[in-house]
């Protein structure tokens, strides 16, 4: 039977081989470009991860989305003690009082809808650690050739987590995936997968089916040929 994740590709999409190979030429050889390659976490090691460092990667790449990442880095210490250290149960049973004197607290970033999002994200994990055991071990065991599917179902199951900032959080916790960066999509639109930003449910399937024949010709994580076609292009 053939595979759901299979869709057909343009004529124009070129060997991740040449991909490659046009990246090292533009950045020193092949063995600089080896050590940019962003370093993925096995799957025992996500397993292992506990839910409430899932919550405070998930809290900070939501904080970053429209605010200097500089501002968040130095204000995320604080911003650890302000969320009970991002204690799941302690995040989703917050109360309103807890929610306002967040609001004027001077450690974190004040957003109120960013806030609420760590109380509606810690309700998700805990949902889905009582469905799969935990968090971790759902993200570990997700299959790679429909990464698409855990992106829907962070977009769809959390709070602000469309877009980069789920591929993001993913992408900090040593999950392997794709990150949709300008420069990564510049490099889909020029091997004719993509034909203008993503977004539409077809334009991610059409960069699903592309990285799972990159990855089956070249054995590369799909984190590391995401890189790669970012670093292809001018």
């Amino acid at each position: 039977m053939a595979s759901p994740f299979i869709i057909w590709f343009p004529a124009v999409m070129q060997s991740f081989a040449k991909i490659r190979a046009r990246a090292a030429a533009r950045h020193g050889g092949e063995a600089a470009l080896a050590e940019r390659m962003p370093a993925m976490k096995t799957a025992a090691e996500l397993a292992a991860i506990p839910d409430d460092r899932w919550l405070s990667q998930m809290s900070k790449c939501v904080f970053q989305a429209g605010f200097s990442w500089t501002v968040v880095d130095k204000k995320w210490p604080g911003t650890e003690d302000a969320f009970w250290g991002f204690d799941v149960a302690h995040c989703r049973s917050m109360s309103d009082e807890e929610f306002d004197a967040l609001l004027k607290d001077g450690r974190i970033i004040r957003n109120g809808a960013k806030v609420r999002s760590v109380a509606n994200n810690a309700a998700m994990l805990m949902d889905l650690a009582a469905e799969h055991g935990s968090a971790g071990k759902l993200f570990a065991e997700w299959p790679a050739e429909d990464y698409i599917g855990l992106l829907d179902l962070l977009k769809t199951r959390g709070d602000r987590l469309g877009g980069n900032a789920g591929m993001m959080a993913m992408r900090f916790m040593g999950r392997d995936g794709f990150v949709t960066s300008q420069d990564m999509v510049k490099a889909l639109i020029g091997e004719g997968v993509l034909d203008g930003p993503p977004g539409s449910k077809k334009s991610m399937k059409a960069i699903q089916a592309a990285f799972n024949a990159w990855a089956g010709e070249s054995g590369q994580t799909f984190a590391a040929i995401s890189r790669t076609l970012a670093m292809s292009v001018d």
